[in-house]
């Protein structure tokens, strides 16, 4: 099993009466979070949908997010700069960049489900500068390389 970590969630105005992102089922692994405005994303176009709420993310930890497989395959939308990271130290509101790419203009209401947020420990790194990497097998190939 494990353990939960608590994120503080600021409502901001233009939440009102929107649920929080939830998780729909108990083996979920990310939680469905709503559109807090009403518009359209054209066939072919992409637009920016506020969800109404900011998060104080814990230091190490990350909230990522994602298209929700339904709307893919069922629409054409997705979530541009996917998975979208969201850091621990930003305090905005929570928005979702959709991209259309279906063949139908996308009505968004006010309370739709548009992406679902994973949270995620983050592992940072340290760079080192050398003059030259150790060999392997696959060396530099890549793009295809190892097959289709």
């Amino acid at each position: 099993m494990f353990e939960p970590i608590e994120i503080a969630v600021q409502r901001l105005d233009n939440a009102g009466d929107l649920p929080l992102p939830s998780y729909e089922t108990s083996g979920s692994a990310g939680m469905d979070i709503r559109a807090a405005e009403a518009t359209t994303i054209a066939a072919g176009q992409r637009g920016l949908i506020g969800t109404g709420f900011a998060f104080a993310i814990p230091q190490g930890y990350e909230v990522q997010v994602r298209p929700r497989s339904g709307l893919a395959l069922k629409k054409g939308i997705s979530v541009l700069n996917s998975p979208g990271t969201i850091d621990s130290d930003y305090r905005g509101e929570i928005k979702v960049i959709i991209a259309n790419l279906g063949d139908d203009d996308l009505a968004v209401e006010r309370g739709d489900r548009i992406a679902q947020i994973i949270v995620a420990p983050v592992q940072r790194g340290i760079l080192t500068e050398v003059d030259s990497l150790d060999e392997t097998e696959r060396g530099a190939g890549g793009f295809g390389s190892t097959g289709v």
